[in-house]
């Protein structure tokens, strides 16, 4: 995969990781909510995609039952471009399949394009609004899902 490689997180990437955070999104999460996910979540599954210069990504998720929520995905800016984000979502989507999640669900803004390509290209649908979802700027999230029953994504 081009010098990347996917591990599960660990306490010891937490601060690496809410760096990351910080550095890709207006509403990042604490270190605490990472340390919680990783302590307390039975339900949470997280992965950091790391290269010779360390964490480039991570992606999250929780898996109740047959259902997998994608909680964050981010890749840092400079590894932008090389399918890191996709290689991530399909990383997660192979994880809940092997948990026995036959559905994924996530939100993402509303004018997050690329995100949005992104997710139809894996099979995701629309399938509702949450209105003013994010507090930042209130601005709406687009609820997609995937059917994880179709292996050929």
């Amino acid at each position: 995969m081009g010098g990347f490689w996917f591990r599960n997180m660990s306490l010891a990437d937490v601060k690496a990781v809410a760096e990351l955070e910080r550095i890709c999104f207006t509403l990042p999460w604490s270190e605490q909510a990472f340390t919680n996910e990783l302590t307390r979540n039975l339900f949470a599954r997280y992965y950091v995609l790391e290269g010779k210069e360390g964490i480039v990504g991570y992606g999250g998720m929780w898996v109740v039952m047959d259902e997998a929520h994608v909680t964050n995905v981010a890749v840092h800016p400079n590894q932008r471009g090389k399918k890191l984000g996709e290689k991530m979502m399909r990383k997660l989507m192979e994880e809940a399949r092997k948990l026995g999640a036959t559905q994924m669900t996530l939100e993402v803004r509303v004018t997050n394009y690329v995100a949005q390509n992104l997710y139809r290209k894996l099979g995701f649908k629309e399938a509702g609004v949450r209105p003013r979802y994010y507090y930042d700027n209130y601005e709406d999230a687009l609820i997609m899902w995937a059917d994880l029953r179709n292996e050929g994504e």
